[in-house]
């Protein structure tokens, strides 16, 4: 009788010697410090009782020599959110190219007689991440040039360079109405110069009391289509505005109320079918120029046989990977991914394009144990990597012609002009990683990375990565910017860092404004 206990015990005790086995394991995985000041202060931030239930890895290099000066769990998976960013654009900027650029065209179907296109026009994506309303009007000027006043046919809208997958792996459904997460196709169009693609911005400005308040699109071509209105209440009564785009749809639901003399609220959308609604941006252009289209807009089938009329180009990638850095771009990230699937793969998918970027890591000798990326801005939670991968990315990358345009392109601590400090400017103000600190930010529910280059008090340039994952309540990115401010400012501050807010609890998360915020990271359009 005494024998079964026993027997039952013995998973027990294979159970406790294995988790024994993997707490060794996890600390061999922190190798010898080769900086012990530098460790123990990193520890002491690291200590921070907002980490107690996280999982955080940590990892800073002598960007010259490639030293490891610190690690915490360099080998371990993390979430990386919009830090993948720094994978997808460096890939773009060596498999593509710095000087590479996005190519829009209108071409004809059929014949022209005098002032008739007795056909259509195409409207030929090419992927540009980055066309505005404003590009469109000027094909249209190009078109209205040619003497062309009625088109007989349709603008056919050519969305076939890339997949008909609009939304990445591992998207939440509940985003899909968000800026950050639009519909990637290759025909879009951009609603402002940060190029929102795939967006429809709706103003509600209200009336008198007790009216319904207007409600104004822009552009005004965008397919939306309203139920509900939007009451306007008394002066100095709270604003309650909704507007809600309803799941695969156009639909926009609208509620609440808005003070009267109250300053209009505006929402950002995404729209669905971002290929028509070009066409049909594009469709008004022709209408203000004097073209008439007398079938209206449809999608293109790609295969059609067309002549070339017209055609307009993108920046360059060094220059559209500011706004993708800066600000955290999602859909430039995107177009990136499938542009290198197209340009070196032949296809246009993520599957293809990140199979590039793959072979982009193997061949820098960037590799360590297996990852996964399933799409270019890290807004998937499908998405792991390590803190070494991502250090090792961040040496490579300084040996490469175009770094200097990349370097530039990160996010500025500190820096209060939007598109150099970018998500990072009002961060570590008033410290010694003001102007110093360059790094890329990722931010989702439960998630806070930080990753990029530091110049130390002697003069050394430093590579780090911070990587916070799975905490709940209070937010963890104080220490996250400690540890940026700790690589810049050297060890005199760490006593400093320790007594100041910025590590001292502040009750701030990602929701902390009360803005939807799933790896948005500017409240500019969230």
């Amino acid at each position: 009788m005494s024998a079964r206990p026993f027997r039952r015990s013995l998973p027990l005790a294979a159970a406790v010697l294995a988790a024994s086995l993997i707490a060794v394991s996890a600390q061999a995985d922190d190798p010898a410090p080769a900086d012990a000041t530098l460790t123990a202060d990193l520890n002491t931030l690291l200590a921070d009782p907002r980490l107690a239930n996280a999982q955080a890895g940590v990892e800073v290099l002598d960007a010259t020599t490639g030293e490891v000066l610190y690690a915490r769990q360099p080998q371990a998976l993390f979430t990386p959110a919009s830090t993948l960013k720094t994978v997808t654009s460096t890939a773009a900027l060596d498999l593509l190219g710095a000087d590479y650029r996005f190519t829009t065209e209108v071409r004809t179907v059929g014949k022209t007689y005098g002032d008739t296109l007795v056909g259509d026009l195409v409207l030929k994506g090419g992927g540009d991440p980055s066309l505005l309303a404003q590009d469109l009007d000027d094909l249209a000027a190009k078109v209205a040039a040619t003497g062309v006043t009625t088109v007989t046919g349709r603008v056919l809208a050519d969305s076939s360079r890339y997949d008909s997958t609009p939304l990445g792996p591992g998207w939440a459904w509940d985003d899909e109405a968000y800026s950050y997460s639009p519909q990637i196709s290759g025909l879009t169009v951009a609603n402002d110069a940060e190029y929102m693609m795939d967006t429809v911005r709706v103003t509600v400005t209200p009336g008198a009391a007790g009216e319904n308040a207007k409600v104004t699109l822009n552009p005004a071509e965008a397919p939306m289509k309203f139920t509900g209105t939007v009451a306007t209440g008394a002066a100095g009564s709270g604003s309650s505005v909704g507007v809600d785009r309803r799941h695969g749809s156009n639909d926009v639901a609208l509620s609440g109320s808005i003070p009267s003399g109250g300053a209009p609220v505006t929402s950002w959308l995404t729209v669905d079918n971002p290929g028509t609604y070009a066409g049909q941006v594009f469709a008004g252009a022709l209408a203000k120029h004097g073209v008439k289209v007398v079938r209206g807009v449809q999608a293109a089938a790609g295969s059609e046989t067309s002549q070339p009329l017209a055609e307009h180009s993108s920046k360059t990638l060094a220059e559209l990977i500011v706004p993708m850095l800066k600000i955290s771009n999602n859909g430039i990230a995107e177009h990136l991914t499938k542009e290198i699937g197209k340009v070196k793969g032949g296809r246009g998918d993520w599957a293809t394009g990140i199979n590039q970027v793959n072979a982009f890591l193997k061949a820098n000798n960037i590799t360590g144990p297996t990852t996964r990326q399933v799409d270019g801005s890290g807004l998937s939670r499908y998405d792991l990597t390590t803190p070494a991968k991502m250090a090792d990315l961040l040496k490579v990358a300084q040996t490469k012609p175009w770094f200097d345009a990349w370097y530039n392109a990160l996010p500025v601590a500190g820096n209060p002009d939007r598109m150099v400090g970018g998500t990072l400017a009002a961060r570590m103000r008033g410290t010694k990683a003001e102007n110093n600190v360059h790094a890329k930010s990722g931010s989702m529910g439960g998630v806070d990375n930080l990753l990029g280059y530091a110049t130390a008090p002697d003069g050394r340039k430093l590579a780090f990565v911070v990587m916070v994952n799975n905490y709940a309540g209070t937010s963890p990115r104080p220490v996250v910017d400690a540890i940026a401010v700790r690589l810049a400012a050297g060890p005199a501050a760490t006593a400093q860092l320790k007594s100041k807010s910025l590590v001292a609890p502040t009750g701030s998360g990602d929701n902390a404004t009360g803005t939807r915020w799933e790896d948005c990271e500017t409240l500019a359009h969230c």
